[in-house]
């Protein structure tokens, strides 16, 4: 948390900058305009993962990151088929463009990794994975093969899931404008016009509860998965070794057994008294994972989203675009399918 309050600052220079574009749009249409803000949304978040991670070299990680979302976009394709064995391995047209991106993501990652060796050390994301790198000691190979799957981690667990769940919160505080008033109505008592800190972060209890409650509704990961190392019997079901087992997080997040007869209505309201006030079963309540594998990035996606949503809520109001629609859709992540139209305005 101590690093991840190091980079609030980014944080709200990266929104700020984004936000001046929206001014300058709205300005421009007479003070109100239709913006499609998802794309807006993804590039803030890269711009301060790239940041984080790589340091001076931020520029060149962008483009590392948009051929990530390249590559995500084709693996969605194959949706839940992408489990099924030797599924991978066909030399399909849709494979083999995954293959030849993974073999540029990679390249990529690993030219900047050769450039930061022979350079001086930063104090960023790409260093302490260099570090974890140097300290496992495990071969050339497999060295390069852990920096790679942690580059691509960091741009899913840091970057693309909270761009998305933005994305989704927004949609629903469009469409509740009594809780839009409420997170503005809080926003400007933390704040009181300064740009939040780590400290005014922490009162907002509202913002808190209208983001659980989003990541609730709209879990940025579908399914949990896990492999048994050996055969085990859960309840009454026999699972043997091997086998992938996937648990679908909407489910467990809107079942009315859990949650209430209002499972599948927005109320942030249920969280008032914390994620074990809100249901029967709060272990059920997994939009970061669930044990030795909960996402490292939870902080980090937390405080992108106050710092990113306390700013937007305090400048503008907004509503539904008639060009929205809501089609939830599997893409690795849940996210919008066709995209995030929002009338916004000046207040």
């Amino acid at each position: 948390m101590e690093k991840v309050k190091g980079m609030i600052n980014l944080m709200v220079d990266s929104a700020s900058s984004m936000l001046k574009s929206w001014e300058s749009k709205i300005e421009s249409e007479g003070g109100i305009a239709d913006i499609r803000v998802d794309v807006d949304l993804r590039s803030f978040s890269a711009d301060v993962i790239s940041r984080a991670c790589f340091g001076s070299s931020f520029t060149k990680g962008k483009e590392i990151f948009s051929r990530l979302r390249a590559l995500q976009q084709l693996m969605s394709i194959q949706g839940l088929l992408m489990g099924v064995p030797g599924l991978s391995h066909l030399p399909t047209k849709n494979n083999r463009t995954i293959w030849r991106l993974e073999k540029e993501i990679a390249s990529l990652i690993l030219k900047l990794v050769n450039e930061r060796r022979e350079a001086k050390s930063e104090k960023d994301l790409l260093q302490m994975i260099l570090e974890g790198a140097k300290n496992a000691d495990s071969g050339l190979e497999n060295t390069d093969r852990f920096i790679v799957d942690n580059c691509k981690n960091i741009y899913f667990a840091g970057h693309e899931t909270t761009a998305t769940t933005a994305s989704w919160i927004l949609i629903l505080l469009a469409s509740h404008p009594e809780w839009q008033t409420r997170v503005r109505a809080e926003v400007e008592q933390v704040c009181a016009s300064c740009l939040p800190d780590a400290n005014m972060l922490r009162k907002m209890k509202t913002l808190t509860m209208v983001i659980q409650e989003t990541l609730r509704l709209y879990p940025p990961a579908a399914f949990v998965t896990r492999e048994p190392f050996e055969d085990i019997t859960i309840s009454d079901i026999r699972v043997p070794k091997g086998v992938n087992i996937w648990v679908p997080i909407i489910k467990l997040h809107q079942d009315p057994k859990i949650w209430g007869p209002e499972a599948h209505k927005f109320n942030p309201d249920r969280f008032a008294h914390g994620i074990a006030g809100a249901c029967m079963a709060p272990q059920v309540y997994i939009p970061f994972g669930v044990g030795p594998r909960t996402c490292l990035g939870q902080n980090l996606a937390m405080t992108q989203l106050k710092i990113l949503l306390s700013l937007i809520i305090s400048k503008f109001s907004f509503t539904l675009s008639l060009n929205y629609r809501h089609s939830p859709a599997f893409k690795l992540v849940i996210e919008p399918e066709h995209g995030v139209d929002l009338v916004i305005s000046r207040i």
